[in-house]
């Protein structure tokens, strides 16, 4: 995404993350003490933040339904999709208010509209939620000169996709082929033939944070290929 953003708006003086920042799990952001743990870092590194966005989020729970959830599996979706950012929000956003000027982009994803139940159910309630925050969130923050927006995704196809397809496979005894035309079907088909790449992703995201979407503030872009069949 660096390199994006030099190419909609060059930077004078580029800043490095902290290298503690390096070094950490994204888990670390799932719990109160590790997401201080992070803020800190970067508060004293770079002194606040200008641009936070929430890419942090994923799925790990096996297929089989709703039955196959347990209270762990929940509490697991809803920390990593939704309250990592909550934390985040509430360790940062404050300097933004401050200064009278930020941006924050929550990634949440089509799914929130489109659940696949098979596996995702949980991850599709909790970035619901996620876009629910993002919404409250924009009209506190606005006034305040802090711009709030949410981005949902269709299927990406990346690391974490390929794991789902293998997970899907796995519990359903089938091949990975036979998973991936799966989740098309559930879906309903992407009608440009294909997922998105992550770059595609980040090339929106870049456009968001940066000045020339000075009045774009409290609203969803979705970035799906055409999946979501409904205006």
């Amino acid at each position: 995404m660096s390199d994006v953003l030099r190419r909609l708006e060059p930077a004078s003086s580029p800043r490095r993350a902290p290298p503690l920042l390096n070094r950490l799990c994204p888990h670390i952001f799932t719990t109160e003490e590790g997401a201080a743990k992070a803020a800190n870092a970067v508060t004293d590194h770079l002194g606040g933040v200008d641009i936070l966005v929430h890419n942090l989020g994923g799925s790990s729970s096996p297929g089989g339904g709703f039955a196959a959830l347990t209270d762990e599996l929940w509490l697991d979706e809803i920390n990593l999709n939704l309250l990592a950012a909550v934390r985040l929000d509430r360790l940062l956003v404050p300097g933004m208010i401050e200064r009278g000027d930020g941006v924050v982009i929550h990634i949440s994803s089509i799914q929130r509209r489109l659940p696949l139940p098979e596996s995702t159910t949980a991850y599709a309630a909790a970035k619901a939620a996620l876009t629910t925050y993002s919404k409250a969130l924009s009209k506190e923050l606005g006034p305040k000169g802090v711009r709030v927006t949410s981005v949902s995704p269709g299927w990406i196809y990346t690391t974490a996709a390929q794991a789902m397809v293998s997970r899907i496979a796995a519990h359903g005894g089938t091949d990975e082929a036979t998973a991936r035309q799966g989740i098309l079907d559930a879906l309903g088909g992407i009608p440009i033939g294909r997922p998105a790449w992550p770059w595609e992703v980040a090339e929106l995201v870049a456009f968001l944070a940066s000045s020339r979407a000075s009045s774009i503030h409290g609203t969803e872009y979705v970035i799906d290929g055409g999946t979501v069949p409904t205006v």
